[in-house]
C-alpha cells in the first residue's frame, strides 16, 4: 500500500533503480558484505531458514518485477520450498556458493524464450480495450500459459495506446524504445560473459538478502547511492517537478515551489510526459527518463506532454520548453506562513523531510522562520505541519524537537547489541515557548513521530490529525558519508536497520505510531498504510522512560563534570494543555459535524475506502492538498488553535479577577 502512496520523483529515485553500471563484486565480497550488513542489523546475525525463504522470493521478484515471464508452476520450488530444500540453499549460502540462484536464473532464461514466443502470437489488431495502468500493480503470479498470454496482451495493448498520443515519426520511436528496452533487459539475462553475468547474479543477491532483513534494509549499486544522495541533500539540477511512472508515460503529480517549471507557467498537475528532446520515454525506467530530464544548469529541456483539455474532455499532445536550473527542493524542505489572528498572527511551518547539507538544515531553517515571525507579527501560536513528511535524519529530528524544549532527551536509540544511547537538546532556551500543534497524518512518519511523540510526552504541544501517524520506529545508517558523496564504493553501498527510536516517555512509534490528541480526519484518514503493512517489519517493544536524565549512558569518569554543566534548566513534564483537551476535542467534533462541507468529504472517504478502485485518485487528491480553504484538516486545526488561545486567555483573566486572600 504505501509503495501506491510514495510517488516516484524527479528528486527520489530509491527504491525504484535500474541497475546502471554493475559493482565490482565477487562472491567472498558478497558474503563479507551481507556478514557485514547482518553485523550491523538490528535482529538478524546470522543466516537462517527463515531468511532463506524470504530471500528466494525476493531474488525471483528482483529479477522478474512485472511477473511477466514466470508462470507459478517454474518457481514453486523456490517461492514454497520444502524444509530440505530450504536447508540446502542455507548449507550453501554459507558457503558462498549461490548454486540455487544461478538455477533460478536459468529458469528465468528458460522462461524468456517461452515469452518471445508467446509474444508472436499477439494479434496488434485485436488488442483489448481500456486498459488500466492501476492493473499492473501488486500482481499474482499467473498460473497458466494462457493467463500469461492475457497479461502480455493486456501490457502490449496500454503500451500502444500510449504511443498513440504521439507524431507517426515519434510514435515508431517510442514502439522501438519499448522494444528495446525489453531486449537490452532479455540479453542482459542471458549475458554470455561469465564475468558480468556473475556481477548481475550477485548483484541481485545482494538486493534479495538485504530486503530480506527488514524492510528498510537496502543494497545500492554505485549509481543508485548517487542517486540516494540526493534525497539525503534534497539539491539537483532539473525542472522541478516530481514524477509518477505510469507505463504509459511519466505522470507530473506536483509542481515545486520556486522552480523552472512554476516558474514557467507552461506544465500542470496530471500533464503526462511521453518524450523528453523527441526522446520517448514511454516504456522507459524512470531512472532512464529522469536522466533525460536533467541537465546542466541553464540548458533547455523539451517535453512532450498529454494533457486533457478541461471543455472537450479528450487528450491533448502538447510541446512545452523548461530551463532546467538548480533546484534547492524547498518545496520539500519548508514552508511558513502567517495567519492573522486578533492583534497578531498564528504562525504555520510546514516541515516536509528533516534535512541537512553543508549550506543549511531543517532546524536552522525553521529557527530563522520563527525569528522572522516573531519580528514581523505579535506571535500567538505555532501550528508544525508533519503530514505526508516520512522523516530524514536523526540528528535534525532533535534539532527541531529542541526548537520547542529546553534541555533534556529528545529520542533514545537501541541498538544492534541493545544498548541504549540518548540524543539530547542541549539548548537553554526555546525557540518558540507559546502554544503549539503538531499536525500528523498516516503519511508522518520516523523523524516526525520522534518529534510529535517527544513534544507530547513533555506535554509541550498538541497532537492533531489523523488518528495515528505511519508507524515506523526504527532507525537506518547508510555507509556513504553525505559530505563525500562522490566518494562511492565500486562494490555498492547499503543502508542498514540499526535498531529502534523511543520518545522520552520509553515507546516507539514502530507499528502502532503516535496517536493524536484530537482527532481531525484528513485525506488519509480511510487510507490503510503504514509500517505494520510493510514486507518484513520489526516488532514494537519499549525501555523505561526517561524524563529524570541520569546520564547513564555517559562514561562514569565524565558522568559528574557533565551533570554540572548539563543538569539546570531542564525540560520539565508539563500538563499545560490537558485542563483544555476535552473540550477542544468537544468542540472540533462538534464544527466537523456541523460543517457539511467537512461531512460529504468524510463520506467520501469512506466511499472510497470500500471501493479500492478509487484509492489512486484519493492518493492522488491527497498529495495535491496544499494550505487553502480546500485543507478541511488544516483549517480545523486553525480552529483549534483559536480555541486553546481563547480558554488560556479566559483562564488567565479569571486568575487575575480574582481577589487576594
Amino acid at each position: 500500500m504505501l509503495k501506491k502512496f510514495l510517488q516516484l520523483a524527479v528528486l527520489l529515485s530509491f527504491p525504484f533503480f535500474s541497475d546502471g553500471k554493475l559493482p565490482d563484486i565477487t562472491p567472498q565480497q558478497t558474503d563479507a558484505k551481507i556478514k557485514e550488513i547482518m553485523h550491523s542489523h538490528a535482529s538478524y546475525k546470522e543466516m537462517s531458514p527463515l531468511l532463506i525463504k524470504r530471500i528466494l522470493i525476493n531474488y525471483i521478484e528482483e529479477i522478474d518485477p512485472t511477473k511477466s515471464y514466470f508462470i507459478e508452476s517454474d518457481i514453486k520450488q523456490w517461492i514454497d520450498p520444502t524444509d530440505g530444500n530450504v536447508e540446502k540453499v542455507l548449507r550453501e549460502f554459507n558457503n558462498h556458493n549461490y548454486q540455487t540462484f544461478d538455477d533460478i536464473h536459468a529458469a528465468m532464461v528458460r522462461a524468456i524464450k517461452r515469452r518471445q514466443a508467446l509474444e508472436k502470437n499477439i494479434d496488434l489488431k485485436n488488442l483489448p480495450k481500456n486498459v488500466k495502468a492501476e492493473e499492473f500493480k501488486d500482481l499474482k503470479w499467473t498460473t497458466s500459459q494462457a493467463e500469461l498470454q492475457t497479461r502480455l496482451e493486456r501490457l502490449k495493448a496500454l503500451q500502444l495506446e500510449a504511443a498513440e498520443k504521439l507524431s507517426e515519426p515519434v510514435r515508431e520511436k517510442s514502439l522501438q524504445r519499448i522494444a528495446k528496452k525489453q531486449t537490452i533487459f532479455e540479453e542482459e539475462m542471458q549475458e554470455k560473459d561469465p564475468e558480468q553475468h556473475q556481477k548481475r547474479l550477485l548483484t541481485n543477491i545482494l538486493k534479495a538478502t538485504a530486503a530480506a532483513l527488514d524492510s528498510h534494509t537496502a543494497y545500492f549499486t554505485p549509481d543508485e547511492a548517487a542517486q540516494f544522495m540526493i534525497n539525503v541533500q534534497q539539491r539537483l539540477v532539473g525542472i522541478g517537478a516530481q514524477l509518477r511512472d505510469d507505463i504509459n508515460g511519466f505522470t507530473i503529480v506536483k509542481i515545486l515551489e520556486g522552480g523552472p517549471a512554476e516558474r514557467s507557467k507552461e506544465l500542470k498537475a496530471k500533464d503526462r510526459i511521453i518524450a523528453v528532446n523527441g526522446e520517448p520515454v514511454v516504456g522507459m525506467d524512470i531512472i532512464d527518463a529522469v536522466g533525460l530530464i536533467r541537465g546542466p544548469e541553464n540548458s533547455t529541456v523539451l517535453l512532450t506532454i498529454v494533457r486533457e483539455n478541461p471543455e472537450t474532455k479528450k487528450e491533448e499532445t502538447l510541446d512545452v520548453t523548461i530551463l532546467r536550473n538548480e533546484i534547492v527542493l524547498k518545496e520539500t524542505r519548508y514552508e511558513s506562513l502567517l495567519e492573522p489572528y486578533g492583534d497578531g498572527a498564528i504562525g504555520y511551518l510546514k516541515l516536509f523531510s528533516f534535512y541537512q547539507d553543508a549550506d543549511s538544515s531543517s532546524s536552522k531553517d525553521l529557527a530563522a522562520a520563527i525569528k522572522r515571525m516573531k519580528e514581523e507579527t505579535k506571535l500567538k501560536a505555532i501550528v508544525l505541519d508533519l503530514r505526508f513528511n516520512s522523516g530524514g535524519m536523526l540528528s535534525q529530528a532533535v534539532e527541531v524537537a529542541g526548537l520547542f524544549l529546553t534541555k533534556g532527551i529528545v529520542v533514545s536509540i537501541k541498538d544492534e547489541h541493545g544498548e541504549v544511547q540518548h540524543l539530547r537538546n542541549l539548548e537553554e532556551e526555546k525557540k518558540w515557548a507559546g502554544p503549539l500543534i503538531v499536525l500528523i497524518n498516516r503519511a508522518s512518519a520516523s523523524a516526525s513521530e520522534i518529534v510529535a511523540g517527544t513534544l507530547q510526552d513533555y506535554g509541550r504541544a498538541i497532537i492533531v490529525g489523523d488518528d495515528h501517524s505511519y508507524g515506523k520506529g526504527s532507525f537506518q545508517t547508510f555507509t556513504l558519508n553525505a559530505s563525500k558523496s562522490e566518494d562511492v564504493n565500486p562494490e555498492g553501498e547499503y543502508k542498514v536497520t540499526r535498531g529502534r527510536y523511543y520518545t522520552v516517555s520509553g515507546r516507539t512509534p514502530q507499528l502502532t505510531g503516535v496517536y493524536s490528541d484530537i482527532v481531525v480526519p484528513g485525506p488519509l484518514s480511510q487510507t490503510d498504510i503504514g509500517e505494520k503493512l510493510a514486507k518484513y517489519p520489526l516488532e514494537n517493544d519499549s525501555i523505561k522512560e526517561n524524563f529524570d536524565d541520569d546520564l547513564s549512558d555517559v562514561p562514569a569518569s565524565q558522568r559528574e563534570k557533565i551533570r554540572k554543566l548539563y543538569k539546570f534548566n531542564l525540560q520539565p513534564k508539563l500538563a499545560m494543555y490537558e485542563p483544555y483537551l476535552l473540550p477542544l476535542a468537544q468542540n472540533s467534533a462538534l464544527r466537523i459535524l456541523n460543517n457539511k462541507i467537512y461531512q460529504e468529504f468524510i463520506k467520501e472517504l469512506k466511499e472510497s475506502d470500500k471501493d479500492k478502485e478509487k484509492e489512486k485518485e484519493e492518493e492522488e487528491a491527497a498529495e495535491e492538498t496544499t494550505f487553502s480553504k480546500a485543507d478541511l484538516q488544516l483549517t480545523e486545526a486553525y480552529n483549534i488553535v483559536k480555541d486553546l488561545l481563547f480558554f488560556m486567555l479566559k483562564e488567565k483573566i479569571t486568575q487575575h479577577s480574582q481577589p487576594p486572600l
